[in-house]
C-alpha cells in the first residue's frame, strides 16, 4: 500500500468535517490528529510552534479548571478552617501557575522573536 492510498483510504472513513483538509494534510507530509494537522511541511519550527500552542492552551485550561474547583471548595467548606485553607492554597497555586505560563510566553516572545529574531515563534 503506497502513502497516497493510505491518505485516500483514511479520507474515505471521515464521516464529518472537511475531508479535503485531511487529504491535503496527508499529501503535505503531515499527520492528522484530533487537534488538527501536525507536521505539515515537515519543518521543526512548525512542530515547535504547534507544541507551544498546545502546551500553553492546555496549561491555561487546567489552571482555569483548578481556579473553578478551588472556588467550589471554598463555597462548600461550610466554615471548616482546614478545608478553607486547602481551597486558598489551591487557588494560590493555580493563579501562580497561570502567571508563570503568561510570563514565560512573554519572555519567549521577547527573547526569541524580538531579540534573536527566530522565525516560527510568532
Amino acid at each position: 500500500m503506497t502513502d497516497d492510498s493510505v491518505g485516500e483510504s483514511a479520507c474515505r472513513f471521515v464521516t464529518t468535517g472537511d475531508a479535503g483538509a485531511w487529504k491535503s494534510c496527508f499529501e503535505g507530509g503531515g499527520a492528522w490528529k484530533a487537534s488538527g494537522c501536525i507536521g505539515q511541511g515537515g519543518t521543526p519550527n512548525d512542530f515547535v510552534s504547534w507544541f507551544l500552542k498546545l502546551g500553553t492552551g492546555l496549561g491555561g485550561g487546567i489552571a482555569f479548571l483548578l481556579i473553578l474547583f478551588s472556588g467550589f471548595q471554598r463555597i462548600t467548606s461550610a466554615g471548616n478552617p482546614e478545608k478553607l485553607h486547602e481551597a486558598k492554597e489551591l487557588m494560590t497555586a493555580a493563579i501562580s501557575g497561570l502567571l508563570l505560563i503568561i510570563f514565560s510566553i512573554f519572555l519567549l516572545r521577547l527573547i526569541g522573536v524580538d531579540i534573536l529574531q527566530i522565525p516560527g515563534l510568532r
